[in-house]
C-alpha cells in the first residue's frame, strides 16, 4: 500500500491552491525515534524509518530537542535526498558528559549526552540550524520552525523569550529562507495563541500546531484558523491523538496532553468512541483524518516508533469514514460548528 492509496479517503477534494505548502497529507513525527518516553535502539529506529520509506511516506518532522540530536542523527543516516524534512530551532545542545546516559531527561530516555538550552537569538538560531544540517546530512530543509515558544512552556519568561525571538531568531529564519537554505518558516508549538500573536509580528508560511486542532479540541477555529486562511498560512497538525487518548480510548492510564487524562476528557472521549463504534470506525482513524478536512491543514504527523505503528497509521488513514459519522458527531455537540469535515471538503 502506498501513502497515496492510504490517504485517499482523507484527502479527496483537497485541491492545491496558490500559497499552499506542498507537503504530503500524512507525515512521520520523529520524536519517538529520539527515545521519547522509551529507549529505541539504533537498529529498531532504522527499521521504522525504512518501513515508512517503503510505504511511501515522504515527509519527516524532527527537532534537535528530540533525543538531544538523536532523532536528527538517525534520520540523517537513513533518509534519501528526495524526502521532505522539517526541523526546529530555539534550543542549543550543550555537551553534558556528566549526565547518566540511561536516565530520563525532559521525557527522553537514553538520549545523547547533551543538555538543551533555550536560545532564540539570531546567532543561536544560525548555530542550531547549522548543527541540524550536519546531523541530517543535508544542505537545506523544506521547513524550519521556532520550537516551543509560548506561555505554557516559558511561564514568567514568556515575554522575554518572545522579544529575543522576534528581535533576533526570526530575522535569522527570514535570512535562511531568503538564501534558499530553508523553503518555509514558522513556529512548532503546543499553543495556538502564540501562533496567533506571531501573525501580528512577522511573515510566516506555516505553523506546526501539536494537539490543538484535533477531534478532541477545536478552539483554534474561534480565531486563529480563520486568520491563517486570510493570510494563506498553512498548518501542520502534530499530536493528532492528543498524547494517546484518541488511540487508547477510555482505558486506565489513558494519556492526554502529556499527562493522565482527566475525568472531563475521558467523558468526551467516551462520547466520541460511541459515535465511531456506531459507524464501525476506529476512533484513531477518525482522529487522524479529521484535521485534513480543514483547507489550511496540509499534513498530519503522528509519532511512530516501530514498523507496526507505521502500518497502523496507514490503515487508519485509508479507513473509509461514512459522512454520517461526522454528521452524528456534530449533532452530539462534539464538533465545533465551523469545523470542516470530509463531507464539506469534497
Amino acid at each position: 500500500m502506498t501513502v497515496a492509496d492510504a490517504v485517499q479517503a482523507s484527502s479527496r477534494g483537497r485541491a492545491e491552491r496558490p500559497g499552499r505548502l506542498n507537503l504530503p497529507p500524512l507525515g512521520f513525527g520523529a520524536a519517538a525515534i529520539g527515545n521519547l518516553y522509551a529507549a529505541v535502539s539504533d537498529a529498531a529506529a532504522r527499521e521504522t524509518i525504512d518501513a515508512a520509506l517503503a510505504a511511501g511516506l515522504a515527509y519527516f518532522d524532527t527537532a534537535p530537542h528530540y533525543g538531544f540530536g538523536l532523532s536528527e542523527t538517525r534520520l540523517g543516516e537513513a533518509l534519501p535526498a528526495n524526502v521532505k524534512v522539517s526541523t526546529k530551532v530555539g534550543r542549543l545542545l550543550r555537551p553534558a558528559p556528566e549526565i547518566d546516559p540511561a536516565a530520563e531527561r525532559h521525557g527522553f530516555v537514553g538520549a545523547a549526552p547533551f543538555e538543551p538550552v533555550f536560545d532564540y537569538s539570531y546567532d543561536g538560531v544560525m548555530r542550531s540550524f547549522e548543527s541540524s544540517l550536519q546531523r541530517l546530512k543535508r544542505d537545506h530543509v523544506e521547513v524550519l520552525l521556532a520550537h516551543d515558544l509560548g506561555a505554557v512552556t516559558h511561564g514568567e519568561d514568556d515575554a522575554a523569550r518572545r522579544r529575543e525571538f522576534f528581535g533576533g531568531g526570526y530575522k535569522a529564519m527570514r535570512a535562511l529562507r531568503d538564501s534558499g537554505a530553508v523553503g518555509a518558516i514558522g513556529l512548532g508549538v503546543n499553543e495556538w495563541e502564540i501562533c496567533d500573536a506571531a501573525l501580528d509580528e512577522g511573515d510566516f508560511d506555516v505553523f506546526l500546531l501539536a494537539g490543538r486542532y484535533t477531534l478532541l479540541e477545536q478552539t483554534a477555529l474561534d480565531r486563529f484558523l480563520p486568520r491563517c486562511a486570510a493570510r494563506d498560512v498553512s498548518i501542520i497538525v502534530g499530536g493528532p491523538f492528543n498524547s494517546g487518548v484518541l488511540v487508547e480510548g477510555v482505558k486506565p492510564g489513558a494519556h492526554y496532553n502529556y499527562g493522565p487524562a482527566s475525568t472531563e476528557i475521558l467523558d468526551r472521549v467516551r462520547r466520541l468512541e460511541a459515535v465511531c463504534l456506531a459507524h464501525a470506525t476506529p476512533l484513531a482513524a477518525a482522529a487522524l483524518q479529521f484535521p485534513l478536512a480543514h483547507p489550511q491543514v496540509v499534513s498530519v504527523i503522528p509519532g511512530m516508533s516501530n514498523p507496526a505503528q507505521v502500518r497502523q497509521a496507514l490503515a487508519w488513514a485509508a479507513h473509509a469514514i461514512p459522512d454520517a459519522l461526522w454528521d452524528d458527531l456534530r449533532a452530539e455537540g462534539l464538533l465545533h460548528p465551523d469545523a470542516p469535515t470530509s463531507t464539506e471538503s469534497r
